[in-house]
C-alpha cells in the first residue's frame, strides 16, 4: 500500500484495516460529528426506501383502473409521502445541528454554520477493472490486485476523513487519483459497469451514475465541507485561531468555486450552480465575520476613529449576510435550505447592523471635537460613513455642533435597539436557534448595552427632536475572498503506472494484443527507426525488411525486448 499507515493504538487519526490506521481517516472515533454523519447515512437509506415505495405506488396507480385498488394505493401514497416529509425534517434537523461542530472552548462566539458531507455507497472496483485490464490492455487483472485494493482502501477512507489537514489531504489525493483513473479506465464511448451513488446532503435523494465525474464532483464537495468544519472547530478566542478559521472558510469557498466552474452539469441539486453560489456567499460571510472578531479581539478602544472603523466593519458583515439571506430565499433554493440557515443569516444581518449603529452612536455621543483633535482626520472618517450627510450639512459642521452630534447619535441608538429586537424576534421564531444558548446570551447582552446607553441620553423632548438614522456604509480593511487551495491540484503517484505512460496507455487508445516477433538484424540494420521512449514507437519502416515481413507495422509500440519491459 502506498499510503502512510500507523499501527492501531497509535495516537493518530485513521481507519482500522487489518490492525492499521490509514492517515487522515477516522471511522471509529465516537465524536458528535461522526455520530451525526452516521445518522445522516441511516436517514439516506430510509429516504431511498420510501422513494422506491412511492415510485412503485405511483406506477400501480397509473396502471390500475380498479377503483378499490386505486383507493388503497392513494392511501398508501399518503402514508409514504408523510413518512418522506418526516424523514426530510429529520435531515434538516441534522443540517441545523451546528453545536457539535463548534470548538468546545468557545465561550461567547456565535456559532458558524458548517456544511455537511455527502454520503456514498461502497464500490467494488475489482471485477470491472480486471475485465477492462484484460480486454483493453491485454493484462492479467490479478497482477494488479494490490493496486485495486489500494484504490478501494483509499476510497473507503475518504468516507470518514478526520477534521484536520490530514483529512483534506486524504480527499485531495483521492480526487487527483480519480483524474488518472478516468484516463486509464473510463473511455468516452464505453461503460465498464461501475455505478457511483451519492446522496444529496440537503434532501437525502440519491444520484446514481456510471460517470466518474459524479465521483470527482462529490469528493470536491466533501473537501469544501471539511474545510468549513475545520473552521468551526478553530479557537476563535485567539488571533491565530481566527486566522485559521478565515483561511479555512476562504479555502472552502475556493473549492466550491472550482467545483462550480469545473463540473457544470452535476445532477445532484446540492451541487447545482445556484446552490453552490449560495454556499460560496455563506462561507465568505462567515469569513468576514471572523475578520470582524479578530479586529475586535484585543478590545475596541473608545476613540472616535476606532469606533467608526468598527461600525463600518460590522456594517460589512451585515451586508454580506443580507446577501446570503437573499440568495437563500430564491426559488428553488428556499425549498431545500434548512430554515435554521436562512433564519441565522437574518439574525446575523440584524445583529451586526445593530452593532454598526451602536458603535456610530458611541462615537458621536462620547466624543467631542477638542482643541488637540485632528479635525481633518475626523472629518474624513465621518464623511465616509454615509452616502449623504444628515440634513445636507457639512461633516465638520455636524461634528463641531454638540446638539447635532447628540441628535444623530441618539438616532443611531434607536436604530441599534430596533435591530437588536429584530434579531431576537427572528431567533425566537426558529426552534433550533432557541437551543443555542450562546446566541441568546450574545443578543441579550448587546441589547441591554444599547438600552443602557440610550437611557443616559433620553430626554422628554426626544419625540419633538426625532430623526431617522441613516444607513452606514460598509467598509473593511480585509475583505474575505475565495482562495482556491493547492489541495485541488495535488500531484500523486499513478497507482497503475506499471501499464506504461498515461499519454500512451489510456482508455481512449485502441490496442491489439501484444505480438512477439523474432528479429535478426542484417549488417546491424533493423530496417526501421524508433521514436520517443518508454515505450518507443516504430517509424520509417522499410516494407521489405525482415521485421516488416515478420509482421511489424509502422506506428507499433515496442513494449518489451528479450522479455524486459520497456514501457516504464
Amino acid at each position: 500500500m502506498t499510503d502512510t499507515i500507523l499501527r492501531n493504538g497509535c495516537k493518530a487519526d485513521g481507519a482500522v484495516e487489518n490492525g492499521y490506521f490509514k492517515k487522515g481517516c477516522n471511522p471509529l472515533a465516537q465524536t458528535g460529528r461522526s455520530k451525526l454523519q452516521s445518522k445522516r447515512a441511516a436517514l439516506n437509506q430510509h429516504i431511498i426506501k420510501q422513494m422506491r415505495m412511492r415510485a412503485g405506488a405511483e406506477n400501480l396507480l397509473k396502471a390500475s383502473s380498479n377503483n378499490k385498488v386505486r383507493e388503497s394505493v392513494l392511501l398508501e401514497l399518503s402514508y409514504v409521502n408523510a413518512n418522506l416529509q418526516l424523514l426530510m425534517e429529520q435531515l434538516e434537523a441534522l443540517n441545523s445541528s451546528v453545536e457539535v461542530y463548534q470548538n468546545t472552548q468557545e465561550t461567547f462566539s456565535i456559532p458558524l454554520i458548517p456544511l455537511g458531507m455527502k454520503e456514498t455507497k461502497e464500490i467494488d472496483f475489482s471485477v470491472p477493472f480486471k475485465d477492462f485490464l484484460l480486454e483493453h490492455y491485454s493484462e492479467d487483472g490479478n497482477d494488479f490486485q494490490d493496486e485495486i485494493a489500494d484504490l478501494m482502501d483509499q476510497r473507503q477512507a475518504c468516507r470518514t476523513p478526520s477534521r484536520s489537514v490530514e483529512g483534506v489531504e486524504l480527499l485531495a489525493n483521492y480526487f487527483s487519483q480519480l483524474a488518472l483513473l478516468e484516463s486509464r479506465f473510463f473511455a468516452p464511448n464505453r461503460q465498464i459497469g461501475i455505478f457511483f451513488t451519492w446522496y444529496d446532503t440537503f434532501t437525502g435523494v440519491p444520484v446514481c451514475q456510471q460517470n466518474i465525474s459524479l465521483e470527482r464532483a462529490s469528493v470536491l464537495f466533501n473537501m469544501a465541507a471539511l474545510y468549513s468544519q475545520i473552521a468551526t472547530r478553530c479557537q476563535r478566542h485567539t488571533a491565530t485561531g481566527l486566522q485559521d478559521a478565515i483561511n479555512a472558510l476562504q479555502a472552502s469557498t475556493g473549492v466550491l468555486h472550482h467545483l462550480k466552474e469545473t463540473f457544470t452539469h452535476t445532477p445532484s441539486y446540492d451541487m447545482s450552480p445556484a446552490m453552490l453560489s449560495m454556499l460560496m456567499r455563506m462561507m465568505l460571510a462567515q469569513a468576514q465575520e471572523c475578520v470582524f472578531e479578530r479586529t475586535a479581539l484585543a478590545g475596541i478602544r473608545n476613540l472616535f476613529l476606532s469606533l467608526l472603523k468598527m461600525a463600518q466593519e460590522a456594517a460589512k458583515v451585515s451586508e454580506m449576510y443580507e446577501g446570503v439571506h437573499q440568495s437563500m430565499i430564491q426559488t428553488p433554493i428556499k425549498d431545500n435550505v434548512p430554515l435554521f440557515w436562512s433564519t441565522m443569516a437574518q439574525v446575523k444581518t440584524s445583529h451586526y447592523r445593530s452593532l454598526a449603529h451602536y458603535f456610530t452612536a458611541t462615537a458621536l455621543l462620547d466624543h467631542q471635537v477638542g482643541p488637540g483633535d485632528d479635525e481633518d482626520q475626523q472629518e474624513k472618517a465621518f464623511s465616509q460613513l454615509y452616502d449623504s450627510m444628515p440634513d445636507g450639512r457639512a461633516p465638520l459642521q455636524l461634528l463641531r455642533n454638540k446638539e447635532d452630534r447628540q441628535r444623530i447619535g441618539k438616532a443611531h441608538l434607536r436604530r441599534a435597539i430596533l435591530e437588536h429586537e429584530e434579531a431576537m424576534r427572528m431567533c425566537a421564531l426558529c426552534r433550533e436557534l432557541q437551543r443555542l444558548e450562546v446566541l441568546r446570551e450574545v443578543l441579550q447582552a448587546t441589547h441591554k448595552r444599547s438600552l443602557a446607553k440610550f437611557a443616559l441620553y433620553e430626554h422628554e423632548d426626544d419625540f419633538t427632536d426625532y430623526m431617522e438614522a441613516p444607513d452606514i456604509n460598509a467598509k473593511t480593511e480585509q475583505r474575505a475572498e475565495m482562495d482556491v487551495p493547492a489541495a485541488t491540484k495535488v500531484k500523486v503517484s499513478d497507482l497503475f503506472h506499471r501499464l506504461g505512460p498515461l499519454s500512451v496507455f489510456s482508455a481512449k487508445q485502441r490496442w491489439t494484443a501484444p505480438r512477439t516477433l523474432r528479429l535478426r538484424p542484417e549488417d546491424r540494420d533493423l530496417g526501421f527507426t524508433l521514436k520517443g521512449d518508454a515505450p518507443p514507437q516504430i517509424q520509417s519502416l522499410d516494407p521489405l525488411c525482415p521485421a516488416a515481413v515478420a509482421g511489424l507495422r509502422e506506428g507499433d509500440y515496442l513494449v518489451g525486448v528479450g522479455g524486459v519491459c520497456v514501457c516504464v
